[in-house]
């Protein structure tokens, strides 16, 4: 069976890693760098695959009869052994010299390396990814091992880093052509239900159960605690989260709110789409656009969901005006579906639960290099970026580095310069040209080194 090592500093997250592949918590986690020190092995799975996965301490340097020296020695030997290399590093504090350091001494192995970019969810994360690079081991796979986001990614570059008589390489499913990925439908989808108190979350979701699960009332703020339950829907497995109503910051002065409130988050941190439910006879006050808006920083797939619905005259008129005061206040998820409901008498149920679906598919939706850089070259060429303080920005190149949410990366010269006009521009492009509607897009500027520039200070 083959073996990979999982490499990298203190505190990068390879205990999460190894923990998530092996499906179990066999090694021990914590905030405090060192906790690892003897090497751990498991069993690990990934797409289904099974090999041999080991759990290393940190690269530390030192001297070989000090623990910092025997704990580096331990995981020489894990190198000596392995097939393939997982190197870790934190996207959210970047590359540090350490990072770059055993990075030479893993590229000395001669084995097949794969560049992980642990800690990678969010916009933060996934910036930081992009610093991998550097290093010339590849492309970084942006991965969250604590959250189970770019498993799909990981297997892919695994099974084209060993050689062919691994095994590795058998096909799992017939092609079809379009080189997007397909959401795992082995896993829960995980959903979770946000709004302002009394918006009807509850309510909502007893009537997509067939049964009262759930607490409710006329009382605002009944639900405290975030609820997960887990059903099937038409053969698909989901997890639904109800949460705590969310206010304004302002207005939470009770410890046990602030605490509700805290879960909740957590619940939009960990789900894969996000229904903000909003009442339909007072819908968009400013508390809703802020949750709108951390569902989209968050990089959830959302869509919005119109509560008692039963209790609106002229449903059409309103549907319209509704959509398009949404396309006007949240610019930042232009597109995402607008879905009638009512919790009460169950209209709209079908509805908003076949939305849910095709949202995650967009979520989680992959474009081929080559299309993508066809579409940007027709794009540039009929809108060039504008030129800054007289010099020209060129694009060459463009590739989407992870899905969920869709995350791309542009390469050229004066990026840095770019216009944020023109890429809200390249956004809007891409959501249209490839049908994104309602997810966040998320796009990351790689600007080419200059070969000149150090000859030119070196003339002044």
């Amino acid at each position: 069976m083959f073996t990979v090592a999982i490499i990298g500093r203190p505190n990068v997250g390879k205990s999460t890693l190894f923990n998530r592949l092996a499906g179990k918590k066999l090694a021990l986690v914590d905030d405090a760098p060192g906790v690892t020190r003897d090497r751990r092995e498991g069993e690990a799975k990934l797409g289904g695959l099974t090999f041999n996965i080991i759990d290393t301490a940190g690269l530390a340097e030192g001297d070989s009869a000090s623990l910092p020296g025997r704990m580096r020695a331990q995981t020489e030997a894990a190198l000596d052994i392995a097939d393939a290399i997982f190197f870790v590093f934190d996207s959210r504090s970047g590359l540090t010299p350490g990072d770059r350091l055993f990075a030479n001494l893993i590229r000395r192995a001669n084995k097949p390396v794969i560049l992980i970019a642990n800690k990678a969810e969010g916009r933060a994360g996934a910036a930081g990814a992009l610093e991998g690079f550097d290093l010339g081991l590849g492309e970084p796979i942006a991965l969250s091992a604590e959250h189970g986001e770019g498993f799909g990614e990981l297997f892919e570059a695994l099974r084209e880093a060993l050689p062919a008589e691994s095994g590795l390489h058998e096909p799992l499913a017939p092609e079809d052509g379009n080189a997007e990925c397909e959401p795992d439908r082995t896993r829960p989808l995980q959903i979770a239900i946000i709004g302002r108190p009394n918006a009807g979350k509850s309510t909502l979701l007893n009537r997509i159960l067939g049964e009262e699960r759930l607490l409710t009332g006329p009382e605002p703020s009944l639900t405290r605690d975030t609820i997960g339950v887990a059903f099937d829907w038409h053969g698909r497995k989901i997890k639904m989260f109800d949460t705590a109503g969310l206010r304004k910051r302002a207005k939470v002065e009770d410890d046990l709110e602030k605490l509700a409130a805290a879960d909740a988050l957590r619940a939009v941190k960990f789900a894969e789409v996000v229904v903000l439910l909003l009442d339909a006879m007072s819908p968009f006050e400013k508390q809703d656009l802020t949750l709108a808006d951390l569902a989209e920083r968050e990089g959830r797939a959302l869509l919005i969901g119109l509560n008692k619905w039963d209790l609106v005259e002229a449903k059409g008129a309103k549907l319209l005006e509704l959509r398009q005061e949404a396309a006007r206040l949240l610019p930042q998820v232009k597109g995402a579906p607008v879905v009638p409901v009512s919790g009460a008498t169950g209209e709209g149920i079908d509805r908003l639960m076949e939305v849910i679906f095709r949202v995650h598919e967009v979520w989680n939706k992959r474009i081929p290099t080559a299309r993508l850089n066809r579409w940007l070259e027709e794009t540039i060429e009929h809108n060039p970026p504008p030129a800054v303080a007289g010099r020209r920005i060129k694009i060459r190149y463009m590739t989407q580095l992870r899905a969920r949410p869709p995350y791309f990366i542009l390469f050229g010269n004066q990026l840095d310069a770019l216009p944020v006009s023109y890429e809200r521009f390249l956004t809007n492009g891409l959501r249209q040209s490839f049908d994104l509607p309602g997810v966040p897009i998320r796009i990351s500027k790689k600007t080419s080194d200059n070969p000149f520039a150090e000859k030119k200070s070196r003339r002044r």
